[in-house]
């Protein structure tokens, strides 16, 4: 019943949903390319196989070694990976190329979803995180598809929110046939909101299982020999409000140190360019990295402004600031310039990844500042003490190391599945 009102008022909404599509068009104007594929029609569908959903660029990262690991086990399986924005849509694309299918998943209308369904004709939905949508999930079970929740992951305020509408998706948790969850306390939320004890296990955070690849640190040392004997720090993935923050950290790290670099990465390309002319407003000189020129001894800004570089730019800085953690957005994956052995700063805002911030604050590795004047405090205190930004990131890579194995539970509880079917 509930569902079915659900969907009434997502197809009235329609019309708003696609003029926010034509927004979000012209800021980036890759949202309104490949528009059909949004009610089911075209993309490049492999069916009978595995699908993977990850909603954008983060998960389709988090997700890549549970892709690989699944191609080499199931090399008769097509693999098919969906995602909602333009950049995940790129990253999928820059990481897999052709050996994945792709598309972006349907609006959450019940016939769009059969129609992509019988398109595709999955063995397995394996969703990334809690990228869950009832009529997605009520169709795989109504097409007795087996549905996997990867990496599962459910904050306080999300589960807040969940339980707003318990009534809508209570029965959708009810329906997961496998949740592989990374906490006991998310495992509890989960349960709240309706699903199977007997199907969850804890399994951890693939996240952890991340092994940069040596080439990372032999480019990292090539670009540090360009830019000189230098400090470096990186402000990864800002968001609107935070980059003026960063900024203003920085003048003042450059009065102490004045040769000092930052490498700035917001979170979103549409975003690029006024970034870009804040950096300019703030008087200080500025390269982009899309512009294929490294910073001299003259720029105090490297903006990194192209898609899948991150893990790159983190390996050539000596200290990191997570972003979407000034703003109220929740943080963001702190565990790639963890496991790099970097020192870490972050803002309050980190409710998207408790636990792995209090493990990593717990083990002296991420030090969490308030505003600007903190920020700036924390980078320098690290500048000033290079023994003591050493011992944070060496305890930052353990954590990492004592933490890895839940890849190999996962693709446990998947194996398990696909030889029911």
């Amino acid at each position: 019943m509930l569902r079915s009102l659900y969907t009434l008022v997502f197809t009235l909404l329609m019309p708003l949903v696609l003029v926010r599509l034509l927004y979000r068009a012209w800021r980036a104007p890759a949202y309104v390319r490949r528009w059909h594929e949004r009610f089911a029609t075209g993309g490049d569908l492999r069916p009978g196989g595995i699908w993977v959903h990850a909603v954008s660029v983060g998960e389709s990262i988090a997700a890549a070694p549970m892709i690989r690991e699944l191609q080499e086990r199931y090399p008769d399986l097509p693999m098919n990976v969906t995602c909602m924005t333009p950049t995940g849509s790129e990253q999928i694309r820059k990481m897999f190329g052709d050996k994945v299918g792709h598309a972006y998943l349907p609006y959450d209308l019940p016939w769009l979803q059969r129609r992509f369904l019988s398109r595709l004709r999955p063995t397995i939905c394996i969703i990334m995180e809690t990228e869950l949508w009832p009529n997605l999930v009520a169709e795989c079970k109504a097409a007795t598809i087996p549905v996997v929740l990867a990496n599962a992951r459910l904050s306080e305020r999300s589960a807040r929110g969940y339980q707003r509408i318990g009534g809508l998706v209570r029965p959708m948790f009810a329906a997961l046939d496998w949740i592989a969850v990374q906490t006991q306390a998310e495992a509890l939320r989960f349960a709240n909101l309706g699903a199977r004890q007997e199907a969850m296990t804890i399994t951890g955070s693939i996240k952890f299982d991340l092994q940069p690849a040596p080439a990372l640190k032999i480019r990292a040392a090539e670009w540090r020999s360009v830019w000189g004997p230098r400090p470096v720090w990186v402000a990864a993935s800002t968001h609107a409000g935070e980059d003026e923050q960063v900024l203003r950290a920085h003048q003042r790290i450059l009065v102490d140190h004045p040769e000092t670099l930052l490498v700035l990465v917001p979170r979103h390309p549409e975003r690029f360019d006024a970034v870009a002319r804040l950096v300019r407003d703030a008087d200080m000189q500025l390269v982009r990295r899309s512009e294929g020129t490294s910073p001299s001894q003259r720029e105090q800004v490297l903006l990194g402004d192209t898609m899948g570089e991150l893990m790159q730019f983190y390996a050539c800085a000596d200290i990191a600031f997570v972003g979407g953690s000034l703003v109220a957005t929740g943080g963001h994956n702190y565990l790639e310039p963890a496991a790099l052995g970097l020192p870490l700063l972050s803002g309050p805002h980190c409710f998207n990844f408790t636990e792995v911030s209090e493990l990593l604050q717990g083990a002296g590795a991420l030090q969490i500042v308030r505003d600007a004047d903190e920020l700036a405090e924390g980078v320098i205190k690290y500048l000033d003490a290079p023994a003591a930004a050493e011992r944070a990131g060496a305890s930052g890579y353990r954590v990492v190391q004592d933490n890895q194995g839940a890849l190999r539970k996962l693709l446990e509880g998947i194996n398990r599945i696909l030889i029911r079917r």
